[in-house]
């Protein structure tokens, strides 16, 4: 009789097929509470910024509309009411000095905050990707010459030249394609170095060896071959950039060289409460929480993405593989 015949008679559970990447990846990220808290976390903020428009609706409010009435002119512009001017139209009060509705910036602002991050963070993945792969693809002299470029570019001061750049284009560009373009041009210097050095041990592997022997060209090895194996280390560098980007552009905002008004932001809200954080602290408070929050969430989200791709960091989890009591 077959061991499959035993195991079933004995009335074990049969055997199971091994769970697929992308399952036992989703099963490795829940078996974290944290990262599966701020997945939690970020997609509520995500889908806040595609609703914003919904939401503001909702409310009944005009993120850029000036309300006059609502702020004292004779304290300097002192939103009226407590708590920054809170009140049951509008939700968290409003911006001092102009009256907008602060929910309506705010959930705009997380719109292009997030979505300059996500752009620039594309980009740069994208040219790091390329860059890196040329140089481990290509000759002795390619790679010589584009690992000096990357050096360089590790070695220059990323804020400083995006001031400049952000400085000397032309107002009339659009500030937040503007913004993503700079950082995710100028930044891609680290997934460059993680793609070269992956790409390299690669190389000399048995699979990528008889490939070459096969006749197929260095694209060919490299699209089939290489970018498989470079998913991990790459996503997982990206998920870890993504929250950079953000406080990159909540800097540049905060630096005067970002988001411009009426445009909201939340490193512009910043800016603007600078001079405001004594008499109206909320309007520090909410968009300086908010990015704070977010910042938190993906960092331990990028963290908890690392460990489920990570192997050997996976498997200090506790992780079922089987449905309805069945152990890993």
């Amino acid at each position: 009789m077959s061991e499959a015949l035993l195991v079933q008679e004995a009335g074990a559970a049969p055997a199971v097929a091994p769970a697929s990447g992308a399952r036992l990846f989703r099963r490795r990220l829940r078996a974290q509470r944290a990262a599966s808290a701020a997945a939690l976390v970020v997609l509520l903020l995500v889908l806040v910024a595609l609703a914003a428009p919904l939401l503001t609706a909702l409310a009944g409010q005009d993120p850029n509309a000036y309300h006059p009435d609502l702020v004292d002119s004779a304290a300097g512009g002192v939103p009226i009411g407590s708590f920054g001017g809170i009140s049951g139209e509008h939700w968290l009060g409003v911006e001092p000095g102009t009256g907008r509705d602060l929910f309506a910036r705010i959930v705009y602002g997380a719109r292009v905050s997030l979505g300059v991050a996500l752009v620039a963070t594309v980009l740069q993945i994208a040219l790091g990707l390329v860059i890196g792969l040329a140089a481990a693809l290509g000759s002795r002299r390619t790679d010589q010459i584009l690992s000096r470029i990357t050096d360089i570019n590790v070695a220059l001061p990323i804020m400083v030249i995006a001031l400049a750049l952000l400085a000397i284009v032309p107002e009339t560009f659009p500030r937040p394609v503007l913004i993503a373009l700079v950082i995710g041009g100028i930044n891609w210097a680290g997934t460059s170095k993680i793609v070269r050095a992956q790409a390299l041990t690669l190389k000399s592997l048995d699979f990528v060896a008889a490939a070459r022997l096969s006749g197929r060209g260095k694209w060919s090895i490299a699209r089939r071959e290489l970018l498989p194996s470079l998913a991990a280390p790459v996503i997982t560098y990206a998920a870890l950039a993504f929250p950079t980007n953000i406080i990159v552009e909540a800097a540049l905002s905060f630096l005067g060289v970002g988001i411009k008004p009426p445009t909201p932001s939340w490193g512009q809200m910043l800016t603007e409460a600078d001079t405001w954080y004594q008499a109206a602290p909320t309007y520090l408070l909410i968009p300086a929480g908010l990015l704070f929050v977010t910042v938190l969430a993906l960092t331990v989200l990028g963290e908890g993405i690392r460990t489920a791709l990570d192997p050997r960091a996976a498997s200090r989890l506790r992780v079922g593989t089987t449905r309805k009591g069945e152990a890993a």
